[in-house]
């Protein structure tokens, strides 16, 4: 019983072969092959990443590492069904590689650039300087959230509404703040002139206050700890230094979110100057004064005698240009009786 059921199976073999043999004749069936290769890649490279997706965020503490896997599985999925499929369809590997020997060079240098990047995205992941989520400030100015890290590029979702893609090659040469690393809680400073005839404890005081009515502003509690250093967590006005044109006064004080410092300083610079309005304090500004002793001479200004003196001088001035009218008649005369008296020899003569 058992050889009619082989010689069954054997047939069903046979078929299937001279079935392969015919389809391979046909035209286009080698790029058929690797298009039906890559499309059970991508089914096979789905499953995969639905099967260990979970398992690797768990696993793994920061994200932008877990979809780093990932997309590694996802990617060499792909890859491995494209390489059997071009085996499939009879491609031969050799002459891929005497090909890429020949213009290695062209390759090489039209991929370093790339190669760049994914060293440095290696290293970003690694040293791990910011993270998803994070909110960085870049050396240019340019501040907003890690939307992505990848092998290649860090895309970064700024304040303005925008997305911004930096290569990793450029982006790990930069000077990168994060506001969000440890302690989101971020420390700004502002300073306030005032004069010095100003009451400086009230101005101290009331700057403190200021600073205090924002709902953004750490009020107080526990010393905030930053290595060994420890720093108040309330606002904090000291008396920095004697100016030129007053007391300079800096406040120190903690945001709670470093998502709208700007907001938060223009607030606290508002409630300052209203504070300083109702006081005995006054801001000051850059004063000149001019004084003049025995050396400076005398300077005496009058209407009156300006007008005079510029009617005399009109007056002198109209009597110069009659003066220069009469010169010219004159001349004219002269000249008109020297041609005459040129004209009268000549007769004679």
């Amino acid at each position: 019983m058992g050889f009619p059921e082989g010689a069954a199976v054997a047939g069903v073999v046979s078929r299937l072969d001279g079935l392969v043999t015919r389809l391979s004749d046909l035209p286009g069936a080698g790029v058929l092959t690797v298009v039906a290769a890559v499309a059970v890649g991508v089914v096979v490279a789905n499953f995969l990443v639905r099967l260990i997706g979970r398992p690797v965020a768990r696993r793994v503490s920061r994200q932008s590492v877990a979809q780093t896997i990932v997309r590694g599985v996802r990617a060499g999925t792909i890859g491995i069904a494209l390489l059997v499929g071009l085996s499939a369809a009879g491609f031969r590997f050799a002459d891929l590689l005497l090909g890429t020997a020949v213009f290695s060079a062209v390759i090489g240098i039209i991929l370093a650039p790339l190669v760049g990047n994914f060293i440095n995205g290696v290293f970003i992941l690694a040293d791990q300087p910011f993270e998803i989520g994070d909110m960085i400030e870049l050396e240019d100015g340019t501040t907003g959230f890690v939307e992505d890290i990848t092998i290649r590029y860090t895309k970064i979702f700024t304040l303005d509404n925008t997305f911004l893609v930096v290569p990793n090659g450029t982006m790990r040469e930069r000077d990168v703040t994060n506001f969000s690393a440890e302690d989101e809680r971020t420390r700004r400073s502002i300073d306030v002139l005032v004069t010095y005839e100003s009451d400086i404890p009230e101005a101290r005081r009331l700057v403190e206050r200021a600073a205090r009515d924002c709902d953004a502003v750490v009020d107080g509690g526990p010393d905030i700890r930053i290595g060994v250093a420890r720093y108040m967590a309330g606002p904090d006005c000291r008396l920095h230094e004697f100016g030129d044109n007053g007391v300079l006064l800096r406040l120190r004080y903690w945001v709670k979110k470093p998502y709208k410092l700007a907001k938060v300083q223009s607030d606290v610079n508002t409630r300052i100057r209203e504070r300083f309005a109702d006081a005995d304090v006054e801001m000051a500004y850059p004063h000149r004064h001019l004084v003049f002793d025995d050396t400076s001479g005398v300077a005496r200004v009058d209407a009156d005698s300006a007008a005079a003196h510029g009617d005399a001088d009109a007056a002198a001035g109209a009597s110069r240009s009659a003066a220069a009218v009469s010169e010219g008649g004159a001349t004219d005369a002269e000249t008109s009786d020297g041609s005459a008296d040129r004209d009268a020899d000549n007769a004679d003569r």
